[in-house]
């Protein structure tokens, strides 16, 4: 099951008291204070973990305490430190205040950290405070309780391209022609209920991920069809390929799909109508009307995007496609998609 949003609450450790004590050993005179210190309560931190492409590890399991810290004893002996909590998430999850939508961190690298939970501090014992005023304290410092907090954590996919277009325009047949995943392929809409990623071979070590977007209709930015839900998953991508099914069975016109898709990622986020985009015919093999692809095409290259043909079901133009993207991809180059704080209270408002 892919789930790409959840809610956890964390809580750090709580920190441990001192203690109030005074020596009583043998062959020592006049003791003194030897209470210890409280130890500092454990913190809860998220790490990103590229073994992981989704949060369901979390929505069965949203409670994170890190362990408290012991309580400090006599003989100046301080109490031990509570064993901190690791959280894994997947490389690209972002972390927002559940009650602001204040964006905290954006985790978009293996191996990063964040501290998500602080312990508290532990306190400190009667001999802390021993001075030459005050020789013999009979008070200790109770340790602070650590932080609380409630996250919501949202999963975008990293992927170089994304693939995007109206249900069964061929998106899932695509990714299983190019690349080992094997999505659900069938002749009705929304096959597709989830992101796949599939990573293409190019030969000599060189790849690249594609993701495959569950279908977009018209209003898709503002909750209908699964457009609103997953339409976050292609906003770190550098190039979208919009697939638009030109055979006359699915009984809509390619030119009217085609700006439909357009103007749902300009409504969705502006910077997604600027993102470089690839304009790709689909179902060359079931194309009975020529004027369909005239159309489409003409009104690409007046868009000034590049313009393919294909049939995923032949592999007509697809080597052709996936050099292509290949040389689009060196061209942009590996920079991250910047989002504007904006951008994202805007998602969560959502």
């Amino acid at each position: 099951m892919f789930i790409d949003r959840v809610k956890i609450r964390v809580r750090g450790g709580h920190g441990g008291n001192g203690v109030t004590a005074f020596r009583r050993e043998k062959f020592v005179p006049r003791g003194g204070p030897s209470g210890g210190d409280g130890g500092r309560g454990g913190d809860v931190w998220l790490v990103a973990d590229e073994s992981l492409n989704t949060l369901l590890h979390l929505r069965y399991n949203p409670e994170h305490t890190a362990d408290r810290g012991r309580h400090g004893e006599g003989s100046d002996r301080s109490g031990r430190e509570g064993g901190d909590v690791v959280v894994r998430v997947p490389v690209g999850t972002q972390v927002l205040d559940s009650e602001t939508g204040e964006l905290l961190v954006d985790i978009a690298e293996d191996g990063q950290r964040w501290l998500a939970a602080k312990g508290g501090r532990g306190g400190f014992g009667n001999a802390h405070f021993t001075s030459s005023t005050n020789r013999a304290p009979r008070y200790h410092q109770d340790g602070s309780p650590g932080e609380e907090r409630e996250l919501q954590l949202e999963l975008k996919l990293l992927a170089d391209v994304g693939l995007v277009g109206f249900p069964n325009a061929g998106k899932s047949t695509l990714i299983s022609t190019i690349s080992a995943a094997k999505p659900k392929v069938a002749d009705y809409p929304f096959t597709t209920l989830e992101p796949h990623l599939g990573v293409v071979d190019l030969g000599d070590y060189r790849t690249f991920v594609v993701a495959d977007i569950p279908g977009l209709i018209e209003g898709a930015h503002g909750g209908a069809g699964l457009g609103d839900r997953f339409l976050r998953h292609v906003e770190r991508t550098r190039l979208l390929l919009h697939l638009v099914d030109v055979s006359s069975l699915s009984g809509r016109e390619p030119v009217t799909d085609y700006e439909v898709i357009n103007r749902e990622l300009a409504a969705y986020d502006p910077q997604l109508a600027e993102r470089p985009q690839f304009v790709v015919a689909t179902k060359l093999d079931a194309l009975d009307e020529p004027e369909r692809l005239a159309a489409l095409r003409g009104r690409a290259l007046a868009d000034g995007r590049e313009f393919f043909e294909i049939s995923s079901a032949t592999n007509r133009g697809v080597r052709e496609l996936v050099r292509a993207v290949e040389r689009k991809l060196e061209e942009i180059g590996k920079s991250p998609v910047i989002q504007t704080r904006e951008t994202l209270l805007g998602e969560f408002e959502r």
